[in-house]
């Protein structure tokens, strides 16, 4: 496997000669110097963060109902997704890149906030328990409400905490902000904290969130792009021979580069910044190559977001009533809905196809699930992921073509 891409990689080469350019990268980020939207829109999101804050501070002492609360966050919630959109649909500087950027920032603050709030109303139900209860059932005077926060208690996300924060001590400037840092989408009131940072660890991961930054970009500018231009005269004459034969060009370099983001976002991104924070969980994946069937592999892929979906999403609803095979269709739309909210807003065009390049995992999961066990299970997930993420690359690549840059040739 390894001489044969080396020979892909070298015909590459003396086909198209060297055309890494990193400052070209700058260019992805910024189309007009004097104008900066994307970075003004992540300094923005400050205003919602803020605002759930206050929020959460007036329902502490009683000053605003719960009924109240509950609309504000809301109207807090859905703005955070639909004012950056509303940006980047309007903002003709913002380039799709620096967009992209900027929604997803945006999206992680909508599910630190949702989990914020959720966690904080649960804490508040408990103290509102404790303090209705009498008192020789407890024993003792009615105690703050707490949650997973006593010295040597498991937390939520899989480790022990190091000291005791109750509520509604936890709201606070530091608290909220430590938690929006941290490699978690699950707000505790407290973290699981490790002993001191490890600088040789650290300057590791470091070391390789540079490494691996720089030949991503190489990669994609080297080895990508050429294919992808390539690939738009088979996709106009729709010649389908030639279609395909881009289609399995592409997977080649785009396969290898999605292993070596996932390697740079889940281990050496993450893992910095917990180690700066002293944040304890480092479980933000675990043994997704092994999977045998689509529905391991969405579980184990993704910890932080996996962790998200099932403590504030699946569970509620089961809770409430809803059946399984429900629950589990919807926490797919939900993903379905970001995905397409990621890649639609940024390049301003709708073609629906990460959405249903996500719903298409249902029906996908529930055949591999029935016919394929075992290493023909995990060879049928191998090849979802091998094939199915150029399919949509072409698809958006040539859709943004022929908006952009077709009709004005």
């Amino acid at each position: 496997m390894v001489l044969s891409n080396a020979r892909l990689f070298l015909e590459n080469l003396i086909k198209y000669g060297i055309l890494v350019d990193p400052i070209q990268v700058v260019s992805l980020f910024l189309k007009d110097p004097y104008s900066w939207p994307s970075l003004c829109l992540v300094i923005l999101s400050n205003v919602f963060v803020l605002t759930a804050l206050h929020i959460e501070k007036r329902l502490a002492v009683g000053t605003l109902s719960e009924r109240s609360g509950s609309v504000l966050h809301s109207l807090n919630l859905l703005t955070v997704l639909c004012f950056p959109a509303l940006v980047v649909l309007t903002v003709s500087s913002a380039t799709p890149v620096g967009a992209l950027f900027a929604l997803l920032t945006y999206t992680i603050v909508f599910l630190k906030l949702f989990s914020f709030r959720d966690v904080n109303r649960w804490c508040r139900e408990r103290r509102a328990k404790d303090e209705s209860a009498p008192l020789g059932e407890l024993g003792t005077s009615p105690a703050p409400a707490k949650r997973n926060s006593a010295p040597g208690q498991k937390t939520a996300n899989g480790d022990v905490a190091e000291s005791s924060v109750s509520y509604p001590a936890n709201l606070s400037y530091k608290d909220l902000y430590y938690f929006l840092l941290a490699p978690t989408l699950c707000y505790e009131l407290n973290f699981p904290r490790s002993p001191r940072i490890r600088k040789r660890f650290l300057l590791r991961r470091l070391i390789e969130m540079l490494f691996f930054t720089q030949l991503i970009v190489g990669l994609i500018q080297q080895w990508m792009v050429p294919t992808i231009q390539n690939s738009m005269k088979p996709f106009r004459d729709m010649d389908y021979s030639r279609i395909i034969e881009r289609l399995l060009k592409l997977a080649v370099p785009n396969h290898f580069i999605w292993l070596i983001f996932f390697y740079w976002l889940f281990h050496s991104s993450m893992n910095a910044v917990a180690e700066v924070l002293r944040f304890g969980d480092r479980e933000f994946y675990r043994d997704w190559w092994n999977s045998e069937s689509v529905t391991y592999f969405w579980q184990n892929w993704n910890i932080p977001v996996h962790k998200w979906c099932l403590r504030h999403f699946y569970v509620p609803m089961i809770r409430s009533g809803c059946r399984r095979w429900m629950a589990r269709t919807a926490v797919f739309l939900l993903s379905a809905f970001f995905h397409e909210y990621l890649v639609s807003v940024p390049l301003r065009m709708f073609r629906l196809w990460a959405f249903m390049g996500m719903m298409a995992q249902l029906p996908l999961a529930w055949f591999v699930g029935k016919f394929l066990q075992g290493n023909y299970g995990n060879a049928a997930v191998w090849i979802s992921l091998i094939i199915g993420q150029p399919i949509a690359v072409l698809m958006y690549v040539h859709d943004y073509y022929v908006l952009n840059y077709e009709g004005s040739q």
